[in-house]
């Protein structure tokens, strides 16, 4: 099992930034961030491999970055150039499943608690 623990979020305003953190007992070969929307499903926003590879949703491309620090053992979201179509709660994952191209979770994934983001226009 891993434990995640998320830290960063907040409210902005639109074309603002904010850094999640992701602080993870162990890593797993595939992580990311998850985000979700009162009333709509949860949906992948970003993933890393430990081979550093990375994916991103078409809505966040060119303004949000991954990383992680395996000294910290620690994963990170940063956000930039905000939007309010942004606000939602966002989840890390560990264990997920990162393979040809296909990025997903399924029920051995591993959640942190959420962190809330909340853009305003």
């Amino acid at each position: 099992q891993a434990q995640l623990v998320e830290s960063g979020g907040g409210s902005v305003q639109s074309g603002g930034s904010l850094r999640l953190s992701c602080v993870a007992s162990r890593y797993t070969y595939c992580m990311g961030w998850f985000r979700q929307a009162p009333g709509k499903e949860r949906e992948l926003v970003s993933t890393i491999s430990s081979d550093g590879r990375t994916s991103y949703a078409d809505s966040v491309k060119g303004r949000f970055t991954i990383s992680q620090d395996n000294a910290k053992n620690t994963l990170y979201l940063q956000m930039d150039s905000l939007k309010p179509e942004d606000t939602a709660m966002y989840y890390c994952a560990a264990n997920l499943i990162c393979s040809g191209g296909l990025y997903y979770y399924t029920s051995r994934a591993y959640w942190g608690q959420g962190t809330q983001v909340t853009v305003s226009s």
